[in-house]
Protein backbone atom coordinates (compact mmCIF):
# COMPACT_ATOMS: atom_id res chain seq x y z
CA UNK A 1 0.00 0.00 0.00
CA UNK A 2 2.85 2.36 0.84
CA UNK A 3 4.48 1.66 -2.51
CA UNK A 4 1.28 2.49 -4.40
CA UNK A 5 0.89 5.73 -2.47
CA UNK A 6 4.54 6.65 -3.07
CA UNK A 7 4.25 5.82 -6.78
CA UNK A 8 1.10 7.92 -7.07
CA UNK A 9 2.82 10.86 -5.33
CA UNK A 10 5.81 10.61 -7.70
CA UNK A 11 3.53 10.51 -10.76
CA UNK A 12 1.58 13.55 -9.53
CA UNK A 13 4.78 15.47 -8.80
CA UNK A 14 6.22 14.61 -12.20
CA UNK A 15 3.01 15.70 -13.92
CA UNK A 16 2.97 19.00 -12.04
CA UNK A 17 6.57 19.71 -12.99
CA UNK A 18 5.86 18.87 -16.63
CA UNK A 19 2.89 21.25 -16.76
CA UNK A 20 4.93 24.06 -15.19
CA UNK A 21 7.77 23.44 -17.64
CA UNK A 22 5.37 23.81 -20.55
CA UNK A 23 4.29 27.23 -19.31
CA UNK A 24 1.16 26.13 -17.51
CA UNK A 25 0.08 28.04 -14.46
CA UNK A 26 1.80 31.24 -15.56
CA UNK A 27 0.04 34.48 -14.75
CA UNK A 28 0.52 37.87 -16.30
CA UNK A 29 2.38 40.33 -14.16
CA UNK A 30 0.61 43.48 -13.06
CA UNK A 31 1.85 46.89 -14.18
CA UNK A 32 3.36 47.41 -10.73
CA UNK A 33 5.19 44.07 -10.85
CA UNK A 34 6.56 44.84 -14.31
CA UNK A 35 7.76 48.28 -13.20
CA UNK A 36 9.39 46.81 -10.09
CA UNK A 37 11.18 44.19 -12.20
CA UNK A 38 12.49 46.84 -14.62
CA UNK A 39 13.58 49.16 -11.83
CA UNK A 40 15.56 46.31 -10.26
CA UNK A 41 17.36 45.77 -13.57
CA UNK A 42 18.05 49.50 -13.82
CA UNK A 43 19.92 49.50 -10.50
CA UNK A 44 23.19 49.34 -12.47
CA UNK A 45 22.46 52.79 -13.90
CA UNK A 46 22.66 54.37 -10.44
CA UNK A 47 19.72 56.70 -11.05
CA UNK A 48 19.26 59.68 -8.75
CA UNK A 49 15.96 60.22 -6.96
CA UNK A 50 14.48 62.48 -9.66
CA UNK A 51 15.50 60.07 -12.43
CA UNK A 52 14.04 57.16 -10.49
CA UNK A 53 10.64 58.83 -10.13
CA UNK A 54 10.51 59.86 -13.80
CA UNK A 55 11.69 56.45 -14.99
CA UNK A 56 9.12 54.69 -12.81
CA UNK A 57 6.40 56.88 -14.32
CA UNK A 58 7.61 56.32 -17.90
CA UNK A 59 7.57 52.55 -17.48
CA UNK A 60 4.19 52.57 -15.70
CA UNK A 61 2.68 54.42 -18.68
CA UNK A 62 4.39 52.05 -21.11
CA UNK A 63 3.13 48.90 -19.37
CA UNK A 64 -0.42 50.29 -18.99
CA UNK A 65 -0.55 51.22 -22.66
CA UNK A 66 0.92 47.85 -23.65
CA UNK A 67 -1.64 45.94 -21.58
CA UNK A 68 -4.46 48.04 -23.03
CA UNK A 69 -3.19 47.31 -26.55
CA UNK A 70 -3.00 43.57 -25.85
CA UNK A 71 -6.54 43.61 -24.49
CA UNK A 72 -7.82 45.42 -27.58
CA UNK A 73 -6.03 42.97 -29.85
CA UNK A 74 -7.46 39.98 -27.99
CA UNK A 75 -11.02 41.32 -28.15
CA UNK A 76 -10.75 42.24 -31.85
CA UNK A 77 -8.67 39.25 -32.96
CA UNK A 78 -6.13 41.75 -34.28
CA UNK A 79 -3.43 40.73 -36.71
CA UNK A 80 0.18 40.35 -35.67
CA UNK A 81 1.61 42.96 -38.05
CA UNK A 82 -0.68 45.61 -36.61
CA UNK A 83 0.26 44.57 -33.07
CA UNK A 84 3.97 44.67 -33.95
CA UNK A 85 3.61 48.21 -35.29
CA UNK A 86 1.84 49.36 -32.13
CA UNK A 87 4.44 47.67 -29.91
CA UNK A 88 7.23 49.38 -31.84
CA UNK A 89 5.47 52.71 -31.48
CA UNK A 90 5.00 52.21 -27.73
CA UNK A 91 8.67 51.23 -27.29
CA UNK A 92 9.82 54.24 -29.33
CA UNK A 93 7.67 56.60 -27.23
CA UNK A 94 9.09 55.05 -24.04
CA UNK A 95 12.65 55.38 -25.34
CA UNK A 96 12.11 59.05 -26.22
CA UNK A 97 11.05 59.68 -22.63
CA UNK A 98 14.04 57.74 -21.31
CA UNK A 99 16.44 59.76 -23.50
CA UNK A 100 15.25 62.88 -21.70
CA UNK A 101 15.67 61.26 -18.26
CA UNK A 102 18.94 59.33 -18.60
CA UNK A 103 22.41 60.62 -19.27
CA UNK A 104 23.92 59.57 -22.58
CA UNK A 105 25.96 56.81 -20.87
CA UNK A 106 22.91 55.54 -18.95
CA UNK A 107 20.79 55.43 -22.10
CA UNK A 108 23.52 53.57 -23.99
CA UNK A 109 23.73 50.98 -21.21
CA UNK A 110 19.92 50.68 -21.25
CA UNK A 111 19.80 50.04 -25.02
CA UNK A 112 22.89 47.80 -25.23
CA UNK A 113 22.60 45.69 -22.09
CA UNK A 114 19.42 46.04 -20.06
CA UNK A 115 16.69 46.25 -22.71
CA UNK A 116 17.89 43.14 -24.62
CA UNK A 117 17.89 41.15 -21.39
CA UNK A 118 14.21 41.97 -20.86
CA UNK A 119 12.94 40.62 -24.17
CA UNK A 120 11.09 37.32 -23.99
CA UNK A 121 13.33 34.49 -25.08
CA UNK A 122 11.56 32.39 -27.68
CA UNK A 123 12.54 30.38 -30.64
CA UNK A 124 13.80 27.08 -31.83
CA UNK A 125 17.23 27.14 -30.27
CA UNK A 126 18.32 24.36 -27.95
CA UNK A 127 17.06 26.27 -24.92
CA UNK A 128 13.82 27.49 -26.47
CA UNK A 129 10.43 25.81 -26.63
CA UNK A 130 10.47 22.99 -29.11
CA UNK A 131 14.14 23.54 -29.73
CA UNK A 132 17.00 21.13 -29.62
CA UNK A 133 15.03 18.32 -31.15
CA UNK A 134 16.99 16.34 -33.67
CA UNK A 135 15.14 14.52 -36.41
CA UNK A 136 16.74 11.46 -37.96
Amino acid sequence: MKRIFLLLAVVMLTGTIAVKAQGGGMQRRSVEENVKMVMEKLADLKLDKDQTVKTDTAFAHYFKDRDKMFEEMRSNNGDRSQMREKMTSLANDRDEKLKKIFTEAQYKKWKDEIEPSMRPQRGGGPGGPGGGRQRP
